[in-house]
């Protein structure tokens, strides 16, 4: 015996909202960066541990750090920007890319 009353059993969940291609492409442009922050990150720490067992020199601790909570916050806004729609997934989208360049500007062009 069903006992979902009446008035629900029939209802539809709400379709949830279209991205547009631009936003699609946003999102996909932030998620490649964000994942290559994070790939990034742990190339350097490979590159760490290997130049402090043998001595030789290799990136420091400051590029480490910066690099790995760089890499966290892209994650976590990328996280945001696949899961919300709207002006809160586009702005998550656009911090991941303000992160990359911040860190592109930072460690790599100066």
């Amino acid at each position: 015996m069903n006992r979902t009353p009446a008035h629900t059993r029939h209802r539809q969940p709400p379709a949830p909202r279209a991205r547009s291609r631009g936003a699609r492409a946003l999102r996909g442009l932030s998620g490649v960066l964000a994942g290559g922050l994070v790939v990034l990150a742990l190339v350097l720490l490979a590159g760490w541990l290997v130049t402090t067992r043998t001595g030789s020199p290799g990136p420091g601790t400051g590029m480490l750090i910066g690099h790995g909570v760089a890499a966290a916050a892209a994650a976590v806004a990328q996280v945001v920007a696949d899961r919300r729609n709207g002006r809160p997934g586009a702005l998550a989208a656009l911090a991941v890319l303000v992160v990359s360049a911040a860190v592109l500007a930072v460690y790599w062009l100066v």
